[in-house]
């Protein structure tokens, strides 16, 4: 690897980091002083400033091999070149929930590793029942957008392994970006239970290597997304003549029929024309037929079929075709990474914006581990982590207006974990970085508010039941402290009765005549009252438990959480989900 290996240096002169003889001399007296002044200040108790350390040069740069490796479905031999090296290859005639923001992940760190290193990148996947492995190392002609490939070929696959492995070398800086990293991952985990990540970072000193696995904690996968047709009200005016040109329908009638969704054959008719005595006439005017070429249509003729899909009524596109993760995976990920003492999940239903549907999936948590006071946000844009531009996200503008006094949750004292995910086959991300998705779409706001509002009333019914037995429990405590002074007061009292009582005159009714008898004969005595008593204590705390189990509609004693190992082999079954559990059936 020519450029990456240390060299003697020549010329000391050259170097940015070279240091003349004086100003040695100069730094050398200034850390005499400094390491003087702090020794006086150690003596007087006071506290040490720590010296900032010198920013690390340009020559001082660390490259680092990067691997990404997993177990999926592979890449066909063919397309790995077109694949990594040409940008904006993918074709995309349909609309379809897609994970990440541009398309363009491998093939920035390509670039990256070409602008910092210029070393091309290695590839090795495989297809499950192949029986070689494909191996390229390529690189990419920016200039012509090409790409300019160093070996192509086929090797063993001797363990059978199906998936994708990237490696590339990059000019990186680990100890400033090292929290972003993990907290990534640990993102990634929260929203994807269902997937195990294991993180190494190998060092040439062994102290420095860092390890960390992150657990699969269910095998239960959100559904495959649907590909779908573009809502007509969601369609700008060059994907309409795109559309025009890929369409194989023949007429105009036929082509907004079954290129677009919610527009049937009747409605289609009512859009374009018409029969009105010997000509047709309609909402896009005299010159528009339901059987004319669509391959014919002017520009003009296009504009106003545009201009119509931007004022005309149709019905909402359903969510049929979004892959959420789920609100039982979204509440594993959350236990799973935080370990919260309480968590609440939403999923709502979908809704629609600028003709696009999405769902928002909500989880709410107080406590849990590595996790600060306030308010700790956590974004996700069709299952991907969002980590910059917080500030200005809806998830972060709309957790700060809510009011969550009134759910019994402390916003600057509760470590309160807010999680939001949103799915949708468009996400309306702001900036040309797609880091944040903005406050300024009134459905999504609604959405995002609503979710998490549902999430704060049900730990609020927590939180109110945990107080609720924290006082049933003091009031108990309380009790039990003053047992013993009350039956020996109590005791007391009944001895002196006892004593001083005259037996020729009836003074007591049969019930407390043989009370006070049993006291003189120590049939009753102190001990055995404060034995009576604590029973009666447990009753009554035992029968006001009850009472409150009934009126919040527990009928039940507390169940325990059963966990179902799988069955070896593959057999068929069917999922039956609950926003707390899921029910596997097999067949």
């Amino acid at each position: 690897m020519i450029g990456l290996i240390d060299r003697e240096r020549v010329d000391e002169e050259l170097y940015d980091d070279f240091e003349t003889v004086k100003a040695r001399e100069k730094r050398l007296a200034k850390e005499a002083r400094d390491q003087e002044i702090q020794a006086k200040n150690i003596a007087h108790g006071k506290k040490i400033k720590e010296t900032s350390k010198s920013t690390k040069s340009r020559g001082d740069a660390s490259f680092f091999r990067v691997t990404c490796k997993d177990n999926g479905k592979g890449m066909p031999h063919e397309d790995i070149p077109n694949m990594f090296g040409r940008v904006l290859s993918g074709t995309k005639y349909g609309l379809k929930q897609t994970r990440g923001k541009f398309g363009l992940g491998a093939k920035m760190a390509l670039i990256w590793s070409k602008m910092s290193t210029g070393l091309p990148i290695e590839i090795l996947s495989s297809m499950r029942g192949q029986n070689y492995v494909s191996f390229c190392r390529l690189d990419i002609d920016i200039h012509r957008n090409i790409p300019h490939v160093h070996i192509h070929e086929k090797r063993e696959n001797k363990e059978e392994w199906h998936g994708a492995e990237i490696q590339v070398i990059i000019e990186g800086n680990w100890t400033t970006y090292r929290s972003k990293i993990l907290h990534y991952m640990r993102q990634m985990a929260v929203i994807t239970p269902y997937a195990q990540f294991l993180f190494k970072l190998i060092s040439d000193m062994a102290d420095k290597n860092v390890t960390i696995h992150f657990a699969r904690r269910t095998d239960v996968m959100p559904p495959v997304p649907v590909e779908t047709k573009h809502h007509p009200s969601a369609v700008d005016l060059l994907l309409i003549k795109r559309l025009i040109a890929e369409t194989s329908k023949q007429n105009l009638l036929q082509f907004l029929q079954h290129e677009f969704v919610n527009i049937r054959k009747s409605y289609a008719e009512r859009l374009i024309a018409f029969r009105f005595s010997c000509y047709f006439t309609g909402e896009m005017g005299s010159d528009f037929s339901p059987k004319m070429a669509v391959k014919s249509l002017s520009s003009q003729q296009v504009v106003r079929i545009h201009q119509l899909f931007r004022q005309a009524k149709f019905a909402d596109p359903s969510g049929d075709c979004l892959s959420p993760a789920g609100e039982y995976n979204l509440r594993l990920g959350i236990i799973k990474e935080l370990h919260p003492d309480m968590v609440a999940t939403y999923a709502g239903s979908p809704q629609v914006f600028e003709g696009h549907p999405f769902l928002i999936e909500a989880g709410v948590s107080l406590g849990g581990k590595d996790v600060k006071q306030g308010l700790n946000i956590f974004r996700f844009a069709n299952r991907i982590p969002l980590l910059f531009e917080q500030g200005a996200d809806v998830v972060t503008r709309t957790a700060a207006k809510i009011n969550w006094s009134c759910y019994k949750i402390n916003q600057s004292q509760d470590k309160i974990g807010v999680f939001v995910s949103i799915v949708s086959t468009k996400i309306p991300f702001k900036g040309t970085g797609k880091e944040y998705i903005g406050a300024d779409i009134n459905e999504i706001v609604s959405a995002v508010k609503t979710s998490i509002q549902q999430c704060c009333i049900q730990l609020k019914t927590k939180i109110v039941k945990k107080l609720q037995a924290r006082e049933r429990l003091e009031r108990k405590r309380n009790l039990t402290r003053y047992i013993p002074d009350a039956s020996r007061a109590i005791y007391g009292v009944m001895k002196e009765i006892a004593k001083s009582r005259d037996s020729k005159q009836r003074q007591y009714n049969e019930k407390e005549e043989e009370i006070l008898n049993k006291v003189s004969c120590r049939e009753i005595t102190e001990p055995i009252i404060k034995e009576k008593l604590t029973h009666y204590v447990e009753q009554v705390d035992y029968e006001m438990a009850l009472e409150y189990a009934a009126q919040s509609g527990v009928s039940e004693e507390p169940r325990e959480d059963i966990y179902i190992s799988a069955l070896e082999g593959a057999p068929k079954f069917l999922d039956l989900h609950h926003p707390v559990c899921v029910f596997r059936l097999f067949l």
